[in-house]
């Protein structure tokens, strides 16, 4: 199919754009032609997909209320109209949807046209716009075995390739790890903005380790820009060797030096530790449409590659009490890395650019 045109479906945020990001540029080294559609949001993620062609449609969001779903569904229609004249005009072999609702009128319109499709679906649970178009298209892509959400069908057409991530994060795959033996190097993420609960508990919860094991933790910490100040003083009181900021640019890097990470659960977030293949203590998002991260969370930790500490039960003592029983046992992070290794899937974007191809022949 080299010089055929495949068209990619994604909603505006990094969650989806990621995978899209990674699915364009596999294509394009295959000699592919590629169009990205997507509401005014994704806009902002294409000054990193050169060579990609940008279609911008409205697509509405079905909210809580009366008013926002029928808003929604009325843009939601604009949309599909405005991507079925699009479609007719691109004629593309294949459209390839990451999710969100932005993607939804694209993968309609789509399906109308009688274009092939395939869904990626990043979480371990099937979002709400999947959700809606997993019975209409000819493949599914999950990231993780037994994706929760697909019916007996849908899973009869669905393939595991796992969730691409960035370049700077797959060639950090081969650094092995290794388990602390002086210096403990901790990290903590929580999203591009950080997350306020990951800065009043962990300041605290180092406070309370042992004295000797708080002279042998180094920290890394993003947090919201808000709060870095206070988490900074907070450390600084303590005795705690930190490094505070609101955005680290070489995550990767920090990935493959850290000996444990403290985060959330996102689907971007769990692949890349996966690659890198090191152990985690995960936090899910509480608020996160269908509680997904918590399903995330719990497939690591199914797999003995990480451990799961709901918000309300994110204390500082409970979390205190974890990193001593953890940053004691070297043993339990090794088993940890190794696990999380073996979920790790580095070729993903290339088995995902494999499935569009043979949909597309």
């Amino acid at each position: 199919m080299t010089g055929q045109l495949v068209v990619l479906a994604a909603g505006g945020t990094g969650g989806h754009m990621f995978p899209a990001e990674a699915l364009a540029s596999a294509l394009l080294n295959r000699g592919c032609r590629v169009a990205l559609i997507t509401d005014r949001r994704g806009q902002a993620f294409t000054e990193r997909l050169p060579g990609v062609a940008l279609h911008r449609i409205p697509a509405g969001r079905l909210g809580a209320g009366i008013v926002q779903k029928a808003l929604g569904l009325a843009e939601m229609l604009i949309g599909t109209l405005a991507a079925g004249k699009l479609l007719r005009a691109l004629r593309p072999a294949v459209a390839v949807g990451f999710g969100g609702y932005p993607s939804v009128p694209t993968m309609l319109g789509a399906r109308r046209q009688r274009v092939a499709t395939v869904l990626h679906e990043q979480n371990a649970l099937v979002g709400r716009a999947n959700r809606l178009l997993a019975p209409r298209v000819s493949r599914i892509a999950t990231s993780f075995p037994g994706t929760q959400g697909l019916s007996a069908a849908d899973t009869a057409r669905s393939v595991v390739v796992g969730n691409p991530v960035r370049p700077e994060a797959t060639r950090q795959r081969g650094v092995a790890y290794q388990a602390p033996t002086d210096t403990i190097n901790l990290l903590v993420t929580g999203g591009s903005q950080g997350a306020r609960i990951l800065s009043t508990v962990i300041p605290s919860a180092l406070g309370l380790l042992p004295p000797a094991l708080k002279a042998r933790v180094k920290l890394a910490q993003q947090a919201r820009p808000e709060d870095v100040e206070q988490v900074r003083a907070t450390h600084r009181s303590s005795g705690i060797d930190a490094e505070v900021a609101s955005f680290f640019h070489d995550i990767p890097e920090r990935l493959a030096a850290t000996h444990l990470v403290i985060c959330r659960a996102g689907a971007s977030t769990v692949a890349e530790l996966c690659v890198v293949g090191r152990p985690s203590i995960l936090v899910p998002f509480a608020a996160a449409a269908d509680d997904h991260q918590s399903v995330n969370a719990r497939a690591l930790a199914n797999a003995g590659a990480a451990w799961v500490m709901p918000e309300p039960e994110f204390t500082p003592e409970a979390l205190a009490a974890q990193l001593t029983s953890l940053l004691t046992a070297p043993d339990a992070l090794r088993a940890a890395a190794a696990a999380a290794h073996a979920l790790g899937r580095p070729d993903a974007a290339e088995r995902l650019a494999d499935l569009v191809m043979e949909c597309a022949a």
